[in-house]
């Protein structure tokens, strides 16, 4: 069952705003099963029975790819080992919860379950998908959102919203704030060198 198309099919707003759709009532095979043709371009996840896709617009990729950027500018100024997953699809079927991050990392080594997710959000998800995170088990997670990088960390089970990233120590929330804002006016390549003699 359709739940939610909460977006007009319009080109020139899709650059600017995402696309989601739901599907609520469905199972675990269901969602195995689905049609990634049909839906193609689409990321998806799964929780208590209900199918999201989101459709990702213009500034939605501008955004994570900067955060992308961002992180392995930071890794390689401190030679922290990093380990790009992108948005590999997470799944755990004893939870019944399956997600796709616009972007995540391993570091130091490869694991099946990465330390970082990125979500970026525009029109859809929001801070509710840190439910699928925390089954996931996921270790940190960002949240653009709002204009404002939030940072969680997960700690005795239970997301903690922190100041400082757990994985990449040495930069905060602001910091990051103050660059990503930048991403869809700016030079990338300008801003990159300019967070890395701010953190270095």
């Amino acid at each position: 069952m359709l739940i939610d198309d909460q977006l007009p099919i319009n080109k020139n707003y899709l650059l600017k705003q995402d696309r989601t759709l739901s599907f609520s009532g469905m199972t675990w095979d269901d969602y195995e099963k689905f049609n990634a043709v049909e839906y193609l371009g689409y990321r998806t996840s799964f929780l208590d029975g209900v199918i999201t896709l989101m459709s990702p617009s213009q500034n939605h990729e501008m955004i994570k790819d900067f955060i992308f950027l961002l992180v392995i500018t930071y890794c390689d100024a401190f030679d922290l080992d990093y380990y790009p997953t992108g948005s590999t699809t997470l799944k755990n079927q004893n939870k019944q919860v399956g997600k796709e991050p616009d972007t995540s990392f391993c570091f130091n080594n490869l694991k099946k379950v990465p330390d970082l997710a990125v979500e970026v959000v525009f029109s859809s998800g929001g801070t509710y998908d840190l439910n699928k995170y925390q089954k996931l088990g996921v270790q940190e997670v960002w949240f653009w959102i709002n204009n404002t990088l939030e940072i969680y960390v997960l700690n005795n089970g239970v997301y903690q919203q922190q100041q400082y990233s757990f994985n990449l120590s040495k930069i905060e929330n602001k910091l990051l704030t103050k660059y990503i804002a930048k991403a869809l006016t700016g030079n990338p390549r300008i801003l990159k060198k300019s967070f890395l003699d701010e953190i270095k």
